[in-house]
Parts: structure tokens; C-alpha cells; sequence
């Protein structure tokens, strides 16, 4: 079986989807003239302006739940087996992929939020790559497509690689335990204790749906990030005569690796897309559920949370490693082989083992302690995040079919995200990371593609920019969108709303008083 995964994954992440990556992101970045820089303060304003209603969420609490998305073990396990795997140039260009990402973010978000429409069971707001597939492109094949890998990817592929990083911080803290035999693996008890509470807690919240979702990652996930960068900051202003050479070491070596270049860039690309999600298509699917007077807001939040996400907590991550030299290289030689070794040779590079042993040379045993809390709220917050995923593809592959079929897909969808999240957590970390990337590769194949294709025939994003800007520079202080102004039909919702706001302005012109 693992020969077989490792098959698929090594045909997904070929060469060619690592440059259609970069490509995308420079592409969009060029096209929308690098808005990820102009319009950084836009941003940060908007995170803190939107509100939430009784249908959607607010612009924060999406951006909590993406990164709820984003910040997971890409950013503690992935970062590590970037460097152990790729060399510490592994780091720059997952620098390279979230700058340029940003942009390919925007894009996507916007999308969701262009094409989103009100469940017709919850009202809550649904949105995603297959919503926008079908109605930008007017392909259904194509979102119904989507849709089927998404909740493969999100309920089957993914949930397993976080689980096993919660299991092997716990295991790493408390130890393995009695060594059990648990379906032909052999298994620390400490370990089936781990697991327990992870499926105890995800079941209690998963059953509350994006509210309840929304509300737990809006507190965990940025008091919990903020946490994890103070203390790496701690660490990097108690070596600060150690940041020039940290810097030197991973510029210098994205070009001259000593994994070799292909290893640097392969790795860091993959573990950058795996970490910030730029082009995969899971972020959108929280930026449709937000609550926003324009759509270019969503995208440009859903901007800054690649930034927060690669510059902010995959840096954090790669400087307290690289600092105190708590890593191995392994390139591509055989296990127990290594270009470079500063730690145990059994220590495992698909896992957060040396961020906690980088965490705890400074820290003692409260680093080690608190890099495990963060494990497991980042990989359980990432874990619920996947579940809204397959949530909203479920929905649209059911949302013509009745209130039964809803029904069922999504308690299969509950059922099927915390098997997996069992077999992930008890399986080795290198097999299960393989299967994740499987997921983040099939995702990101069908997602790029498709809004490539959508800008080339209908190109909605640049031209929603352009209105944002113009308003935002006319000074407005309620922004609007009106869909048909500039040709874009299948936006149900925002005619909807631009419907009722003509409404509300006729009911209040004094004018209209007078003549009745």
C-alpha cells in the first residue's frame, strides 16, 4: 500500500504542478499589479471592520477559520521536513510560494465570494471552487468533480497527517507508553490515549457546524499563534548576533543546496502550498461564508492570512530550528543516511520532533510542553476545518437532491473524517504525510487550472479589483456590487443584495415620499 501511495504522490507532484504553482502566483501577481503589496494596510483595516449576521460570519472569523486551515502541522511538522528533506533553502522558497500565493489567494476568495449562494436548508452561505466552477465556466461536470476530490482530499486524505502530528507531540511528551497491538500495528498506549481525547473533542464540535467552528478558531487559533511567535521571538532576540547568518544560510542555500537544488525547491514548494493552501482551493470555501459589502474584501483578507500564515509562523518555526541546529538533512538517500546530522538518526523528520527539541534547549520542559498544546490546537483547529470543507462540497453535491441525502452525506462525511483520523494517527508519520500531499496535490490540479481557464474568459477578479479601488478612492462609506454592471451573471446572492440595497435607497428618497 505505501508503495502505491508513494507511486500516486510522486506522478501528482511532478515537476510540472511545482511550476504551475510558482507560475499561478507570478501570473496573478503581475495581472492584478501585485495587490498583495499595494494594498497590505487595506488588509489589515478590513479584518477588524466586518461584522457577522445570522447567515454569515464575520471577515475575522473567516480568516480564523482559514487559518484555522493554514496553521496546522504544515507550519510546525511541514516546516521541519522541508529543512530535513530539502535543506534549510527549503525556507526561501516557501517564502517565494506565500508572497506569490497571496495573489493566487485573493483570486480564488474572491471567486467564492462572487459565485456564493444561501444554503437553501441552513441559509447559511456556501461557496467554493465547485460553486464557482460551474457558474463562472458554466461546466457542472467540472465542480461536481471538484467537489468529489475535495471531500476525498479534506475527509480521507488530510485529516490523518494532522492526527499523527497531535499523537506524536503527546508521544514525545509523555512518553509511548505499553507498547499494544492495535489492528497489526504496534502501538504505545500513550499514543490510543491521545487519539481518544482527539476524537472525543472533534465529535462534540464537528455535529455544531460553521458557527460553532468559527467561534472555537476565532479565540484558538490566534491566541495559540501568537503564543508560538512570542516565544519564537524570545528565541530569536536571545541569538540575535545568530539572525544574519540564519538569514545567509537559508538564501544561500536555496541556490546552492546541499539537498540539492531540485530537493530545496521541490520540498519547499510543496510544504509552502501545503502550509499557506495559496491555489489549493480549501481557503475559499471560508471566504464565501463571510459577511461583506464588496467581494474583493474577502479575497484581499484571505491575502494577509498566507502572510500570517508562511512569513509570520512557518518563519518562526524555521529560525528556532535552524538557530539551534536542531536538524538533520536527509535529501534523497536512504534512511539512516544524511548529508548533515546534529541530532539522533531515529528521530523522525515528518514530525514536529525537531521543533519541540529546538523548543526545548531554550525553554526546558515548558517548551517541549508548549509546542505539544500547539500541536494539537493547530492540527485539531486544521482537523475541524478540513470537516467544513467536505461540509460545503457535500452540500453542493446533495442540494438537489432533498434534505435526506443532505442528511446522510454529511454523517458519512463525520463518520469517514474521524476513521481517518484514527488510521492517520496510528500510522507512521512519512506514509501518512505522503497520503496528505496526494490530497493537497489533487486539489490544487483541479483549482489552478479552473481559474486560470475563469480569467481567461471571463476575467471577474481583475475587474472587481478595479471597482474596489475605484470606490475605495471616491471615499465611499458603504461599498457596493452590482453583478450585472459588468456582464457577471450565476452571482444569485449579490443580485439578491443589490436587488434589496436599490430598494432601501428608493424607500428613502425623499422624492418617492412626495410623489405618492
Amino acid at each position: 500500500m505505501e508503495d502505491l501511495v508513494n507511486l500516486v504522490n510522486g506522478i501528482i507532484w511532478s515537476p510540472a504542478l511545482i511550476y504551475l504553482c510558482l507560475g499561478a502566483g507570478l501570473f496573478y501577481s503581475i495581472m492584478t499589479r501585485f495587490v498583495q503589496v499595494r494594498l497590505f494596510g487595506e488588509m489589515i483595516k478590513l479584518l477588524f471592520t466586518g461584522k457577522s449576521s445570522a447567515d454569515g460570519i464575520s471577515s475575522f472569523q473567516a480568516l480564523a477559520v482559514a487559518l484555522a486551515g493554514r496553521v496546522g502541522m504544515g507550519n510546525i511538522a511541514g516546516v521541519a521536513a522541508a529543512i530535513g528533506f530539502g535543506g534549510p533553502g527549503a525556507v526561501f522558497w516557501m517564502w517565494v510560494v506565500a508572497f506569490l500565493g497571496a495573489s493566487t489567494a485573493y483570486v480564488e476568495s474572491t471567486l467564492a465570494q462572487i459565485y456564493k449562494e444561501r444554503d437553501v436548508i441552513t441559509g447559511e452561505y456556501r461557496g467554493g471552487p465547485a460553486y464557482y466552477f460551474e457558474r463562472a465556466l458554466g461546466q457542472k461536470w467540472y465542480g461536481i468533480l471538484f467537489a468529489i476530490a475535495s471531500i476525498l482530499a479534506c475527509g480521507m486524505f488530510l485529516p490523518g497527517v494532522q492526527a499523527n502530528g497531535v499523537i506524536s507531540a503527546f508521544a514525545q511528551l509523555m512518553g509511548e507508553g505499553t507498547i499494544m497491538n492495535v489492528a497489526g500495528l504496534e502501538v504505545g498506549s500513550m499514543r490510543l490515549v491521545g487519539l481518544a481525547i482527539i476524537l472525543v473533542i472533534l465529535g462534540i464540535i464537528i455535529f455544531g457546524g460553521i458557527k460553532r467552528i468559527a467561534t472555537f478558531t476565532e479565540y484558538a487559533v490566534p491566541f495559540m499563534a501568537i503564543g508560538y511567535i512570542v516565544l519564537a521571538l524570545v528565541i530569536m532576540f536571545s541569538n540575535f548576533s545568530l539572525i544574519p547568518d540564519v538569514f545567509g544560510l537559508i538564501i544561500s542555500d536555496a541556490f546552492t543546496a546541499q539537498a540539492g537544488f531540485g530537493a530545496a525547491i521541490g520540498w519547499g514548494v510543496k510544504r509552502g502550498i501545503y502550509s499557506n493552501e495559496a491555489g489549493q482551493g480549501t481557503g475559499p470555501h471560508a471566504a464565501a461564508a463571510a459577511e461583506v459589502e464588496h467581494p474583493s474584501q474577502q479575497g484581499l483578507v484571505q491575502a494577509f492570512s498566507v502572510y500570517v500564515d508562511t512569513l509570520l509562523v512557518c518563519s518562526a518555526t524555521a529560525f528556532m530550528i535552524l538557530s539551534t541546529g536542531m536538524y538533520n538533512i536527509q535529501g534523497t538517500l536512504p534512511d539512516g543516511q544524511f548529508i548533515l546530522q546534529n541530532v539522533a538518526a531515529t528521530t523522525e523528520i515528518n514530525s514536529p520532533a525537531f521543533t519541540q527539541m529546538a523548543m526545548q534547549s531554550v525553554y526546558g520542559t515548558f517548551g517541549n510542553v508548549f509546542i505539544a498544546i500547539a500541536v494539537f490546537f493547530f492540527a485539531f483547529t486544521t482537523i475541524l476545518a478540513y470537516y467544513y470543507i467536505a461540509e460545503v462540497n457535500v452540500t453542493y453535491l446533495t442540494r438537489f437532491i432533498g434534505r435526506g441525502a443532505h442528511k446522510t452525506g454529511l454523517f458519512l462525511a463525520k463518520v469517514l473524517i474521524m476513521v481517518m483520523v484514527a488510521y492517520g494517527g496510528l500510522n507512521s508519520a512519512g506514509y501518512v504525510w505522503a497520503i496528505g500531499d496526494i490530497g493537497v496535490g489533487l486539489m490544487a490540479w483541479l483549482n489552478i487550472v479552473g481559474i486560470l481557464v475563469i480569467f481567461f474568459v471571463a476575467r471577474p477578479t481583475l475587474t472587481m479589483l478595479r471597482d474596489y479601488e475605484a470606490q475605495r478612492k471616491a471615499g465611499v462609506t458603504r461599498y457596493t456590487f452590482d453583478p450585472a454592471k459588468f456582464g457577471i451573471k450565476n452571482a444569485p446572492y449579490w443580485e439578491e443584495r443589490h436587488l434589496k440595497e436599490q430598494q432601501r435607497m428608493a424607500a428613502q428618497n425623499p422624492l418617492n415620499k412626495e410623489h405618492r
